[in-house]
């Protein structure tokens, strides 16, 4: 059984469970569902500890893969700025679409404290600035304090492109594997998550009713029609106007890539077949596909940062957080510096989105929300990655485009 089935035949017993125990007479399930709860806690905490590993190996590669910045040049500021513009503005459309499809009503997730969350109180413009500039890497890893960290990990990450060959190769060799460690970890843990969903909805199902499930779906249908939005209103029309082709015409060319990457659910594993259709169908040169597509592949996910900011709306209104411009603000920064620090394989953002909880005073007191999106992560995930891709390609021909190459 796969384990997307097997995540959701967690969820659907979780409900089953704890429904049954909202039945009258049956009161008594709520106690030993209660005493559970930890078991999923604990999966959370699990899940979190990959956070700063994952973060520092995955920026790393991404920066330092990038090659000579100074050879680089033109072609690299251009990508690095599609990168960047394409995602912070799909966490902008993420943010705007939940902030009017989710409606705020709190459902008492946070009824264990005894009253609704409140916001931290948000520093000032300087402070926040200030917060910014990394000072002690290892006490930011350690405080889970990612923005300083993420900062400090570009730094040294653009440094090792201008350092001895042999010595980018040693790092690189070393933070790949740190990578592919994480991912391994991450694969052991998400073999829990059946089990974790199942005592984690039987829990708060059992505390709160079904209505929970009416805004599981609501959020499931506000992350689409977001991604949607940001692939009608941004990603087309900078294909139609800047890159000059018709929209049919390049759907039709990527279409291979598309599947594969609904199907696999992974950036990373799309991307031979994306190379190939950019090169051969679309007509780009090999020194922009060989560019701009490994390091899209890594780490730019316009999909990834649509995905999180709505995911950080909707828990946050679980819990009955209110958020402010300043927290609006710190999930657009924090979905698209997390889009950056994803992995390209399934399963990564449910850890990168801790990230963003962490921005906004969430943490591990997240665990019932998380839950949640993790039973409906996969085809949610088949979305998104989907959507990495086509922002991808297009940003391919759009660069391509910008450099005088005449495409099909």
């Amino acid at each position: 059984m796969k384990l997307q089935t097997r995540i959701f035949a967690g969820l659907l017993a979780g409900v089953i469970v704890g429904g049954a125990s909202r039945v009258p007479g049956a009161e008594t399930l709520r106690g030993p569902l209660s005493a559970l709860e930890p078991v999923g806690v604990a999966f959370i905490r699990l899940v979190t500890m990959v956070v700063v590993p994952l973060v520092i190996a995955s920026l790393f590669v991404g920066v330092a893969s990038l090659g000579d910045i100074r050879r680089l040049g033109r072609l690299g500021g251009k990508t690095l700025g599609w990168f960047l513009g394409t995602t912070f503005v799909g966490a902008v459309i993420g943010v705007a679409v939940a902030l009017v499809g989710l409606h705020g009503e709190p459902l008492g997730v946070s009824e264990r404290t005894g009253a609704a969350l409140t916001a931290p109180p948000m520093p000032t413009l300087a402070e926040t600035l200030l917060g910014m500039v990394p000072q002690n890497p290892f006490a930011s890893a350690a405080q889970t304090d990612l923005l300083p960290l993420i900062i400090a990990v570009c730094i040294f990450g653009a440094a090792a492109t201008v350092i001895s060959p042999d010595g980018r190769r040693s790092l690189l060799a070393f933070f790949t594997a740190l990578n592919e460690l994480c991912m391994v970890v991450i694969g052991w843990l998400m073999r829990l998550a059946p089990l974790a969903v199942f005592v984690l909805i039987a829990s708060l199902v059992a505390r709160l009713g079904l209505d929970v499930l009416q805004r599981l779906l609501e959020f499931a249908v506000v992350v689409v029609v977001a991604l949607v939005a940001h692939v009608v209103v941004v990603l087309v029309p900078l294909l139609r106007f800047r890159a000059r082709l018709g929209v049919a015409m390049f759907f039709r060319a990527v279409s291979d890539a598309l599947l594969f990457a609904f199907s696999t659910a992974s950036s990373n594993a799309t991307l031979p077949v994306s190379m190939a259709a950019a090169r051969n169908r679309l007509g780009v040169s090999n020194e922009v596909v060989s560019f701009v597509l490994p390091a899209g592949a890594t780490i730019n996910k316009n999909g990834s940062a649509i995905y999180k900011a709505v995911t950080a709306v909707f828990i946050a209104q679980l819990y009955g957080l209110a958020l402010g411009s300043g927290q609006v603000v710190a999930i657009v920064t924090m979905s698209t510096l997390a889009a950056f620090a994803g992995a390209g394989v399934p399963g990564s953002s449910l850890v990168t989105t801790l990230i963003v909880l962490n921005a906004i005073g969430l943490g591990p007191q997240a665990a019932a929300g998380i839950a949640l999106v993790t039973s409906v992560d996969r085809p949610l995930d088949m979305c998104r990655s989907t959507v990495n891709t086509i922002g991808n390609l297009i940003g391919t021909v759009v660069i391509a485009r910008s450099e005088g190459e005449a495409l099909v």
